[in-house]
């Protein structure tokens, strides 16, 4: 079991009042907190090495290159892969355009991608653009009612066939927590000769990843959280399949060739990653995969589901929320859910006056907002430096909220 106490002690962030009120943070599906550690590589980074990498040859340029690389590999480890495999981006979405954008060089008119009717908008709108760009078709797995993947109905309609060439889908939703089907979908759409693209955004900062098993031919994540910088993401792919994509964006680095008659691209991962890269936020990514592998991701995970479930029983005893997404079995920690009539906004607004920090509105996820038939909800996201105490301060900022708008 996690030591929250000890682990808290490394967010300062976490000891400050919001409103004359001790901050309780539970919007870390949005952005976790960044413990010291991570800040002070980041730091150090530029106060002692600060050079650009891969150009200059002198000694800071040395270490600053050593640097990235170094966080590159540990990246790498984290979720069991080869280091060249690891393509550093500025976030998750960034990650999800890559894999659009150069996997629309395999799509033509009469082909069909599929996502899900619960994506995010990252791993929405990128293949929307693809289809537009090349006359393909998006279809989408439907959600049952308590926003799991309604495998049956997308069996019935054949979702997944010999026209499919790319299937994308979030690990784990950002509104519901909902887990995919992922073996499942994976082997389906592998059958089908499909690429598999998986949005592991909330996936990797709360589950042991191994990207032998997970079933993804492309895999992106960010770093903001994962306890990390924002300006940082990751995609992941099978090399195999990196060799055969062409590059994202056009600059310094990843050439191999240039003559005013053409050029030729370096090896992935530098085929992909042109200009100035994010170096310090970078060393902090690695930083931060650090401080998680000392504690454990399968602790991590444990106790996420139990602070999930802490957070469930109290929302219940609240008849007027209503839970969007399942109450049990395999979830993620976004917990998102209505208060009677009030609109989520005024709900975050009255809860932030009691300094609890959730999110309120569709959540960059409107299309399944719009399937359950709300116009937004209230999400609150935890971690592992979230206490039992927190969720309380959650339930009795919800009663006063009720009380104020004369509900309760």
């Amino acid at each position: 079991m996690l030591d929250v106490d000890a682990i808290r002690a490394d967010f300062p962030i976490l000891r400050r009042e919001v409103e004359g009120h001790p901050l309780v943070y539970l919007d870390s599906a949005n952005t976790s907190q960044k413990p010291v550690q991570v800040v002070g590589a980041v730091a150090d980074h530029y106060l002692t090495h600060n050079a650009n990498v891969a150009r200059a040859m002198h000694t800071l340029g040395a270490e600053a290159t050593a640097a990235y690389e170094g966080a590159r590999a540990r990246v790498a480890r984290f979720i069991g892969a080869a280091t060249p495999e690891i393509v550093f981006t500025k976030n998750a979405s960034e990650a999800l355009n890559l894999a659009a954008y150069t996997l629309t060089a395999r799509l033509k008119p009469g082909d069909e991608v599929v996502v899900s009717v619960a994506e995010h908008h990252s791993n929405l709108v990128p293949w929307q653009l693809a289809c537009e760009r090349t006359g393909a078709r998006l279809r989408w797995f439907d959600v049952t009612a308590d926003g799991r993947f309604d495998l049956d109905r997308a069996r019935a309609e054949d979702l997944v066939n010999e026209r499919t060439r790319v299937v994308a889908v979030a690990a784990l939703s950002n509104v519901t927590g909902a887990a995919a089907p992922l073996a499942e979908i994976a082997a389906w759409a592998h059958g089908a000769g499909a690429v598999v693209v998986v949005d592991g955004a909330q996936w990797v900062p709360h589950r042991p990843t191994d990207v032998a098993t997970l079933g993804a031919d492309l895999l992106a994540f960010t770093g903001h959280k994962l306890l990390g910088p924002t300006g940082i993401g990751v995609l992941w792919g099978r090399y195999d399949l990196l060799e055969t994509l062409p590059p994202f964006l056009g600059g310094g680095e990843m050439i191999e060739i240039v003559k005013m008659s053409g050029s030729t691209y370096a090896r992935p991962p530098a085929r992909f990653e042109a200009g100035t890269p994010p170096i310090a936020q970078a060393v902090g990514l690695g930083a931060a995969v650090d401080y998680l592998t000392r504690i454990g991701m399968d602790a991590v995970a444990a106790h996420d589901q139990a602070i999930t479930a802490y957070a469930l029983a109290r929302l219940a005893e609240i008849p007027a929320v209503t839970i969007l997404g399942p109450t049990s079995g395999d979830r993620g920690a976004a917990v998102s859910f209505t208060l009677g009539d009030i609109h989520p906004h005024d709900v975050m607004q009255v809860l932030d006056s009691v300094g609890v920090a959730v999110r309120g509105g569709h959540h960059c996820a409107r299309p399944l907002h719009e399937r359950f038939g709300v116009q937004a909800s209230v999400r609150a996201s935890s971690y592992l430096y979230t206490t039992p105490a927190e969720i309380d301060a959650l339930a009795d900022g919800l009663a006063k909220t009720l009380r104020f708008f004369g509900e309760g």
